[in-house]
């Protein structure tokens, strides 16, 4: 476990969280608008949606190791062809090739490694390296600002590559030796195979509620300065809002193990997403005081530090681990094609509907109807749909 810690650290820091650190810089030295630069880590996000079910499949029969150590590798590579790219052409391609990487080291993985290994206690488990997991943003965006204040934009990518290639390679090869072991099975999920359980109602409607709730929450996340910003707020106030949600996650996901004993899984899921909703109602109505939406800030970083164990631990609560690397990969899909998409959609939205706070109200609804989608699972598990 500490071996993952350190490397989701390390993973989500360099190849997710140094860009949107970065981007600015690589727009002003190329002139590449910021919307092409922002397509391409977009499209990174989309690829390691779609490459999550080949890499779930692979999981189940094989474990992590090899997986997760190539994963590395590419992870490098990508970030060398993105820091030598001359071109948009060559950045797109160096950020399609990280998003091979992202599926192979991130969150996905790591947690079907730990639903197996640390079975029946892999809430616990998941719980400790997702609080892990939550500091990259807080260890790698200073620090690549660090870099980026005394090298160009190019070498900084260097220097990250290489941190990523010395922390990550040798750890997956050498850290997650140990036997995979045959996946846990009780009467209450002997029955089902995956072709089964994917072609299920409540398989399709827990991703059509976790789609749609995911596109909000992260569309939220992106709009919330400039919602502030619009409001009337300084910079700073904005900037600060949106880092407490960080927070927030974490103090969130330290609960997640208390909620998970005292509800079942449909009831959890409805009340997280219903939550959701909630706090982003709470900031399409409040225009303040400011301490009240550092509050809502707070509640709604705790609800997305909630939900990302909720997907965690969605396929095991429901269906067991057998093969949790193959449909967590396809319940993942839909929902990070959804976050990929929502800052350009939650941007574009938002001057048609005459503003962000009727933006966060649209956005509200979705979720709201995400976690009456989420309630209907149950109604569908009863019926054996």
């Amino acid at each position: 476990m500490p071996a993952l810690c350190a490397t989701q650290i390390v993973s989500w820091g360099i190849v997710y969280y140094a860009f949107p650190v970065l981007n600015p810089q690589i727009t002003a030295a190329t002139g590449w608008p910021t919307g092409a630069t922002t397509a391409a880590f977009s499209l990174a996000l989309v690829i390691s949606a779609l490459a999550g079910i080949r890499v779930g499949r692979i999981l189940d029969r094989r474990g992590p190791r090899t997986v997760m150590t190539i994963g590395s590798v590419l992870g490098m590579v990508s970030l060398l062809i993105v820091a030598a790219a001359s071109n948009l052409l060559v950045f797109f391609a160096g950020w399609a090739l990280a998003g091979l990487a992202m599926a192979s080291t991130f969150y996905q993985p790591a947690f079907a490694a730990l639903t197996r290994w640390w079975a029946p206690d892999h809430v616990r488990a998941l719980t400790i390296v997702t609080l892990a997991g939550g500091l990259a943003s807080t260890v790698f965006a200073p620090l690549t600002a660090a870099l980026a204040d005394h090298l160009s934009w190019r070498h900084t990518y260097l220097v990250l590559a290489a941190i990523l290639a010395t922390v990550t390679i040798p750890t997956h090869a050498l850290a997650l030796r140990a036997h995979w072991p045959d996946a846990p099975t009780t009467p209450a999920h002997s029955g089902a195979g995956a072709a089964e359980v994917r072609r299920s109602r409540p398989f399709l409607l827990l991703a059509t509620a976790f789609t749609l709730s995911s596109f909000a929450m992260y569309a939220v996340v992106v709009a919330l300065v400039p919602l502030l910003l619009e409001r009337g707020y300084t910079t700073s106030q904005a900037a600060w809002a949106l880092g407490i949600g960080g927070a927030g996650q974490t103090l969130g996901r330290t609960l997640y193990a208390a909620l998970a004993r005292r509800t079942t899984a449909t009831a959890r899921t409805t009340i997280l997403i219903a939550l959701g909703a909630l706090t982003t109602a709470a900031f399409a109505t409040a225009p303040g005081p400011y301490a009240l939406l550092i509050a809502v800030s707070i509640v709604a970083g705790m609800v997305r530090g909630n939900l990302t164990l909720l997907q965690a631990t969605a396929i095991t609560d429901r269906w067991g681990a057998i093969h949790y690397g193959r449909l967590s990969g396809l319940l993942a899909a839909p929902a990070t094609t959804a976050t990929a998409l929502a800052p350009f959609a939650g941007a574009a939205l938002a001057t048609p509907l005459g503003g962000y706070p009727h933006l966060f109200g649209v956005l509200a609804l979705v979720s709201g109807l995400a976690a009456l989608i989420a309630l209907g699972t149950a109604h569908a598990h009863a019926y054996g749909r």
